[in-house]
Parts: C-alpha cells; sequence; structure tokens
C-alpha cells in the first residue's frame, strides 16, 4: 500500500493511559490539548482511568473515528498501544501513536518520537502506512508475543516497577533477578507452515518488530518482517548463567556476536501452531502480547493478519532511506 495524506479536517480520537501519576498524566494531556488546538485540529480526548476500561473505551472511539473517517490515537506505552490498535484493525479506521511507555518499541520502530510535544506535531504531519499486524490464538501483537520465561519476566517486572518506578534499569534488573529464579524447560511440538518440528527450550519468542530483532542481532530474521513474515527465536541455554550471558548479549545488542548455531533456534514462518506438550493436564498457557498477560487455550495458532494497520507515521528522512 502506497502512503497516503491523512485528511486535514480529520478528527482525532485520542485515548490517553492515565498510568499512575496524576501530575505526570495532567502535563501529558495538557500538552497534547496544547499543539493540537494550536495546530487547528479537532480532537476528542478521553482518558483512560482504570485499565479494565480500555477495551470499552477503545472499541467506542474507534466506532466513531471510523464513522466520520477520522483516526483513532492510542497515548501510551506498547501494552496500550496494542488494546488500541485491536480496534482500529477491527474497525477498519486510521490509527496514530503517541508513544509514553519504557521502551516504546512500536514507536521507535516506525519513527515517532518519544517526546510528547514533538509525537504530536509528527502525528499531524504524518501521511498513512500499512503495517503488519501478528495474531496467536485471534489477539493481535504489534511488538511480540511469548510463552514460557518471557512472560514471568514481565509479571516480575510489572512488580518491581510498581515498587520501584518505571525505568529501563528497573526492567533490566528484575529480568535478570527473574533468570536467576527455578524455571522450567518448554517441551514444544511445532509445526511451522506446514512443517513439524520439536523442540525444547525456556521461553519461545516470535517478533513482529524490526528494531526488537535487530537488537537480537539476527538481521536475516529482522529482514524477514519487511518481507510478510513473522521471526521466531528461542534459546538453546540450558542453564542459568548460560541465560544471563545470552539475556546480557541480547540487551547490548550483541547477541549476533554468538554462535548462533549453538545458543538458538531462529526462523521465519507465516503460521507456526505451537503445542506446548509439558503442561500436563492444563490446558491453558501463560501468554505475553506486547507487554500484556493473558492465558490462552493449548495449541496456540500464530500467523500473520490478512489486513493491515492503517498507520499514520512520519515519511523517513532523506539520509534514512536506502
Amino acid at each position: 500500500m502506497t502512503a497516503t495524506a491523512a485528511p486535514h479536517d480529520a478528527t482525532f480520537f485520542i485515548a490517553l493511559n492515565a498510568g499512575s501519576g496524576h501530575s505526570e498524566t495532567d502535563e501529558r494531556r495538557s500538552t497534547i490539548e496544547t499543539v493540537m488546538r494550536d495546530a487547528g485540529r479537532r480532537f476528542e480526548l478521553t482518558m483512560i482511568d482504570q485499565p479494565d476500561t480500555i477495551d470499552e473505551i477503545a472499541t467506542r472511539l474507534a466506532k466513531q473515528a471510523a464513522d466520520s473517517g477520522g483516526v483513532l490515537v492510542a497515548a501510551g506505552g506498547d501494552g496500550t498501544i496494542n488494546a488500541v490498535a485491536r480496534q482500529a484493525v477491527a474497525h477498519g479506521c486510521k490509527f496514530g501513536v503517541l508513544p509514553q511507555g519504557t521502551f516504546n518499541y512500536f514507536g521507535r520502530t516506525h519513527g515517532i518520537p518519544e517526546d510528547l510535544t514533538e509525537a504530536v506535531h509528527a502525528l499531524l504531519a504524518s501521511r498513512v502506512h500499512a503495517v503488519q499486524v501478528g495474531v496467536i490464538n485471534d489477539r493481535v501483537f504489534l511488538v511480540n508475543a511469548s510463552i514460557g520465561l518471557y512472560p514471568n519476566m514481565l509479571e516480575a517486572r510489572e512488580a518491581d516497577k510498581q515498587q520501584f518506578g518505571r525505568s529501563r534499569l528497573v526492567a533490566v534488573f528484575s529480568a535478570f533477578k527473574t533468570l536467576l529464579r527455578p524455571h522450567r524447560r518448554l517441551r514444544l511440538a511445532l509445526n511451522i507452515d506446514g512443517k513439524p518440528r520439536h523442540l525444547r527450550t525456556a521461553t519461545f519468542f516470535v517478533g513482529n518488530n524490526r528494531l526488537q530483532m535487530e537488537q537480537i542481532g539476527i538481521p536475516p530474521l529482522s529482514d524477514a518482517l519487511e518481507d510478510g513474515r513473522l521471526a521466531a527465536v528461542a534459546p538453546r541455554t540450558k542453564g542459568k548463567f548460560g541465560m544471563l550471558w545470552l539475556m546480557l548479549h541480547g540487551a547490548l545488542g550483541r547477541m549476533g556476536r554468538l554462535n548462533q548455531a549453538d545458543e538458538l533456534t531462529t526462523f521465519s514462518f507465516k503460521r507456526v501452531e505451537v503445542k506446548v506438550r509439558s503442561l500436563s493436564r492444563r490446558r491453558q498457557v501463560k501468554v505475553a502480547t506486547d507487554g500484556e498477560i493473558t492465558m490462552m487455550s493449548n495449541p496456540l495458532e500464530i500467523h500473520v493478519m490478512d489486513e493491515q494497520l492503517l498507520l499514520l507515521k512520519p515519511d523517513p528522512k532523506p539520509a534514512d532511506v536506502d
């Protein structure tokens, strides 16, 4: 799909995650409203004060955007962006992002500034680009989906952020702490684009974000995301110190320097079925999608969605164009 300009008279329906800080939220709201009004653009801003209201609010705003030819906008972290994007895809409306999370992989991948004032200005000047969406058991993901150790790390990270504050440093130390605890390796039966395969790993990670895959350090998988495929990574390392070493390289963007044949199983795909055989009688699997934890039925079906997300994002700068 060729990038197209959004109508100048389109209304922006903005869902702003209130987060944990009242004064910070007020400042964010004021920033968005000021830039929008100064630019003479029409908008409606709705606060998400309770996490359990996000789906209801996103659905209502998406319907309004679709009916009026407007733009649905998510202001928050990757989890908030995922929840609002689900409704943008379901209603076929245009979608914008104002990144406000810890890592902001989705926004950074698409050249959207992390500074809020700059992000609002960029949104107003953006054009519509079609963006690939991943699906796991009917739940969409824009950045990644995973099972095993990674969801446990995310749960621990969220608890530590509540206690010590939201920062990337807290996230890294929380991950190391989780890795030092006992964890079970998964026994997986895979069907990859019709081909069977078995795998034992501590975590099974599926990427749909070029920036994150580049930081992991596996360029061929990064390129696969531009070719309508998803990228799978599963560490083979058994010991705790081996996992720590693997994660350290990944955090520093140096995993590609490891001997991948020995340390990682990697492949790209359009569709994969993942059956977790190490769950005994349990039929539910803990799954992380863009940082949010849910329980899903086993086996898991993961594929690229036929529909694409109609994302408003800045055109690449001339220096960034290949």
